[in-house]
């Protein structure tokens, strides 16, 4: 049971998928860093400082608060903005780097010793 239960631990796709999990985690913390601490000083909170509210949780009307599911939308399309472009940038510096890696190996290689070896033996007998 023991010797199964470390196989399974130890195999491949467990561990790839801890380890995203793990990234996930950690680029989730980057995006919400990026929400509370630049893009709602710098956009959202102008906004609602002109709307004359402090959060837009307070949002109201006639007795239905939609403050708190305008900022989920508001959550939801920056977080999706934000993906869309770091996909869009890795897709492009995969291409890029497989670009250089074909261009790599299109790259004539240069002549053998054989050939450069013939080549001076043919130019040393015009000169004889």
């Amino acid at each position: 049971m023991l010797k199964d239960l470390k196989e399974f631990l130890l195999r491949g796709n467990v561990i790839d998928l801890a380890v995203g999990v793990i990234i996930a985690n950690a680029f989730g913390a980057i995006v919400n860093s990026l929400i509370t601490d630049v893009i709602t000083p710098l956009f959202l909170n102008p906004i609602l400082k002109a709307a004359q509210l402090e959060q837009i949780s307070q949002l109201k009307w006639n007795g239905i608060a939609y403050g708190n599911f305008l900022s989920a939308v508001i959550n939801f399309l920056v977080i999706g903005t934000v993906l869309f472009f770091i996909v869009k940038s890795a897709e492009k510096a995969q291409s890029l780097a497989k670009k250089n890696e074909e261009a790599a190996e299109e790259a004539p290689a240069g002549p053998t010793e054989l050939e450069v070896l013939q080549e001076i033996k043919s130019l040393l007998e015009k000169q004889n």
